[in-house]
């Protein structure tokens, strides 16, 4: 059976001489990959991270890879392809999602919480440093475990005056809250170690070294 379905790519893995293995997040699959066929030439841009894309799946019997084909994004990107600091952004949560949620794991609204952020962060024009910071805070609610101050209290050391505002305000007055580059880094750690303990996993997040370069 082929449905048509709707995906956010979050990496892929090379396999074999002619495909890769596309790691997505979607809503009817969660975070599951699939074998997408790309000839010898490089992937397609269509396959970078946090790419809002539409592809058809086939499912096979015989496999929990199955075949996906007609990989195409569903909504350009411009104001995230043409932005150093959002692209290298994109690459830090791509990585995160990758590594805390589990194959086959779909929370009801994760899906279509984390379009939304996409969205939000391509037509964000200015303003948006914070945006990593707050997007952390945001999956811990999608993941359905907070976070309030109390249970981040014992992960924020010193730094935790600095995380309550993001904990209380809206979006908006959160892109707006006044901190250095290395109190942006050091947040993304707390929070980094907070949805570890609660996933039950430690994101060891590569990226997480580039999103520091741009923020000193």
């Amino acid at each position: 059976m082929t449905e048509s379905i709707e995906a956010i790519v979050l990496g892929y893995t090379k396999f074999g001489e002619n495909s890769v293995v596309v790691h997505t997040l979607s809503k009817p699959y969660g975070r599951k990959g699939f074998l997408v066929k790309v000839g010898k030439k490089a992937p397609s841009g269509v396959l970078q991270p946090m790419t809002l894309v539409e592809m058809d799946v086939t499912e096979n019997p015989r496999s929990t890879l199955w075949n996906a084909r007609g990989v195409t994004a569903r909504t350009p990107l411009e104001g995230i392809r043409g932005n150093l600091h959002k692209n290298t952004m994109t690459l830090f949560l791509a990585e995160v999602l990758l590594r805390c949620l589990r194959d086959g794991e779909a929370e009801d609204g994760l899906y279509d919480w984390c379009a939304r952020s996409i969205l939000t962060l391509n037509a964000l024009q200015a303003d948006f440093a914070n945006f990593p910071v707050r997007f952390l805070v945001e999956l811990a609610g999608a993941l359905g475990f907070g976070p309030s101050a109390q249970d981040v209290a014992p992960f924020a050391g010193d730094k935790l005056a600095a995380l309550k505002p993001f904990l209380s305000q809206d979006f908006s007055a959160a892109m707006l809250l006044p901190l250095s580059g290395s109190v942006r880094n050091a947040l993304c750690d707390i929070l980094l170690q907070y949805l570890g303990y609660h996933t039950d996993c430690t994101l060891r997040v590569k990226s997480l070294a580039v999103l520091r370069a741009i923020y000193e």
